[in-house]
């Protein structure tokens, strides 16, 4: 069992990583920051497509890595 869930922890991790690398910037620097940053607070700039699609499963791949994360804490006692 302690096996199966530190195989899974290490899929989940793979899956994070590969979700937030494949995902887009959202930033332009520090004249972004400063002058446009409020536009993506306060959503003018709404995710579209693969972008919505990436970031919900980043949402799902994290939470299962932390949900893991904990059950392989668990069963190692």
């Amino acid at each position: 069992m302690e096996l199966f869930l530190k195989i899974l922890l290490i899929i989940f991790s793979i899956g994070v990583i590969t979700a937030v690398l494949l995902q887009e910037g959202k930033s332009a620097g520090l004249t972004g920051a400063i002058s446009g940053g409020a536009e993506h607070l306060f959503g003018k700039a709404k995710a579209r497509g693969m972008e919505l699609v990436l970031e919900r499963v980043t949402v799902v791949l994290a939470a299962g890595f932390f949900i893991l994360a904990i059950a392989v804490a668990v069963a190692i006692k």
